[in-house]
């Protein structure tokens, strides 16, 4: 990979002959994410002849271009343009959605696969919610849970593998959720796990490997490549970066409901529209958050 001229704002850097990579910056936050969903929301809605992939990260941006029909020069120039345009928006909003995640928390599912891991695990006894709430200096799990399903959470980025969410805690810095993951990776984890790794959480749109921390199981699913589900009728993959998610907690019973509504297909998610208002979410968290959640209402 080699480097392009860097700017006073995001670096700019080449991969191959195909790919552009825009750092806007070496750390998550919300202002560093708004900046590249914003970005690459204009650069979607300029539909320039010679892109055929725009996919905003947790603090970056990559783009995939054909070089026989753009020229690097030019596609480098526009998205110098676009992020000028972004830096000089005097109040930034992002149309985007609020979406419920229902969630069995601390279920059996999950409380299996990490019995079987405990010996890749920093705290070979207990269970990984323990493990979080007492990292996180809360007196139980039950805190910890309602800490977790408390406050949105913003969909930083989508991938890894297919349709699986990186969320960000919605809250100031000092009030995040924060958990290592796993000493070594499991080779098993349970397909909707909700886990946690660092400050981010995440939902496994699949059965497989992983090392993040497993705190429960969300009921219905992300990833659905038969597009069975209303949900899923313009895509197989459900979640989109800027999404905001509100985790609910659901017993066994509401489980089992759920899951009788994904197997007859009529599971729909409760989801509202919303403009989020960065300057809003910084200078007032707790009341924007409120507001925020309260769109479900009524849905």
């Amino acid at each position: 990979m080699t480097t392009a001229a860097a700017g006073p704002g995001a670096r700019y850097t080449w991969g191959g002959d195909e790919f552009l990579f825009v750092e806007i910056d070496e750390a998550m936050s919300l202002a560093a994410n708004f900046r590249s969903n914003a970005m690459a929301s204009l650069l979607a809605a300029d539909h320039v002849d010679g892109v055929s992939d725009i996919c905003p990260a947790n603090a970056s941006l990559l783009i995939r271009f054909d070089p026989d029909v753009l020229p690097p020069g030019d596609l480098e120039a526009r998205v110098r343009r676009i992020e000028e345009a972004v830096a000089r928006t005097a109040h930034p909003t992002l149309e985007t959605r609020v979406v419920e995640v229902p969630v069995w928390y601390n279920d059996p599912y999950t409380n299996e696969t990490a019995a079987r891991f405990r010996a890749n695990h920093q705290r070979p006894e207990g269970t990984d919610l323990e493990f979080a709430a007492a990292e996180n200096g809360l007196s139980s799990v039950d805190e910890f849970i309602q800490r977790h399903h408390g406050s949105p959470w913003l969909v930083s980025m989508v991938g890894f593998v297919a349709g699986l969410p990186f969320m960000f805690q919605i809250v100031p810095q000092e009030q995040q959720l924060e958990v290592p993951k796993y000493l070594s990776p499991r080779t098993d984890t349970p397909a909707l796990t909700v886990g946690h790794g660092g400050c981010f959480a995440c939902i496994y749109s699949v059965r497989g490997a992983g090392g993040y921390q497993m705190f429960g199981i969300a009921a219905a699913p992300i990833f659905d490549p038969a597009q069975s589900l209303p949900d899923f009728k313009d895509f197989m993959v459900f979640f989109r970066p800027g999404d905001i998610v509100k985790f609910r907690p659901v017993d066994e019973a509401g489980y089992r409901q759920i899951q009788g509504e994904v197997e007859a297909g009529t599971f729909r998610y409760r989801q509202a529209p919303v403009q989020f208002d960065l300057e809003r979410a910084l200078d007032d968290p707790a009341g924007y958050n409120r507001e925020i959640l309260e769109r479900l209402n009524g849905v």
